[in-house]
C-alpha cells in the first residue's frame, strides 16, 4: 500500500477537485450534478447556473422545472433537480442557511448520498473522507487493494487499507489515474507503474 501510495502522489502531485467552485454550497450542488456526468460539462453548466443562483436561498427561487432547464445537459436532469432543491431547503430549514461541516450533517441532508457527502467533507471542510466513484471502485478493485461490489463495501476497505490521513488524497489519486491510465474498457497497463502491484495485472496478462 505504501508503494502504491508514493508512486500515485509522485505521479499526480497536483491531484485536486476537476469541478469549479467558490463556497461550500456551490461544490455541493456541483457534485450532485457529476453523478454520470463529465467534470467539464459540470463546469458548462454551473458557470451559468452559479452567476444567479449560487447560495440555497436564491437556488429555492427557481422552481423543479426552472432548474431542469439549466441542468438538463446533465442528465438524470430530473432527480437531480429535485436534489438540489431538497437539499437546500434542508440547510436553510436545518442549519440557518450554511452548509454544515460534520459528515454526519452532510449524510442527512435530504437529496445528498454518501458519496456526495464525503466529497463536500473532504474537500470543502479538510476532513478525512473516501468518495467512491466509479474511479475509485474500479482501481481500486482492480490494484486489490479493495474487494467489494458495493461502493461502500470499498469505501470500507480502502479505509483499512489506507491511513486515515491520506483518505482525501487517495481518493483524488485514484480517481486521476482512472482517468489517465487505468480506463473502464483498455486499460493501459503496459504503461502503468503500478502494475507490478496490481492484481488485475497479474491475473489477466
Amino acid at each position: 500500500m505504501d508503494e502504491i501510495l508514493n508512486e500515485l502522489e509522485r505521479l499526480y502531485p497536483d491531484a485536486k477537485p476537476a469541478l469549479l467552485y467558490k463556497t461550500p454550497y456551490e461544490l455541493l450542488v456541483a457534485v450532485i450534478l457529476s453523478a454520470q456526468c463529465t467534470d467539464e460539462r459540470v463546469n458548462k453548466v454551473t458557470e451559468v447556473l452559479f452567476k444567479e443562483h449560487n447560495t440555497p436561498q436564491s437556488m429555492l427561487l427557481l422552481t423543479q422545472p426552472e432548474l431542469e432547464k439549466y441542468i438538463f445537459s446533465c442528465g438524470f436532469y430530473r432527480n437531480k433537480a429535485a436534489h438540489i432543491l431538497s437539499a437546500s431547503a434542508d440547510i436553510i430549514e436545518k442549519f440557518g442557511g450554511e452548509v454544515p461541516s460534520t459528515l454526519e450533517e452532510l449524510r442527512t441532508l435530504a437529496g445528498v448520498g454518501r458519496k456526495t457527502a464525503n466529497v463536500v467533507y473532504a474537500v470543502a471542510f479538510g476532513g478525512d473522507a473516501i468518495a467512491v466513484d466509479t474511479h475509485v471502485f474500479r482501481v481500486s478493485n482492480r490494484l486489490g487493494i479493495a474487494n467489494g461490489k458495493t461502493p461502500e463495501k470499498v469505501e470500507e476497505d480502502l479505509m483499512q487499507a489506507i491511513p486515515q490521513n491520506m483518505w482525501s488524497k487517495a481518493h483524488h489519486y485514484l480517481i486521476w489515474h482512472g482517468r489517465k491510465v487505468c480506463h473502464s474498457q483498455k486499460p493501459d497497463c503496459i504503461n502503468c507503474t503500478l502494475k507490478e502491484y496490481c492484481k488485475f495485472y497479474n491475473e489477466t496478462k
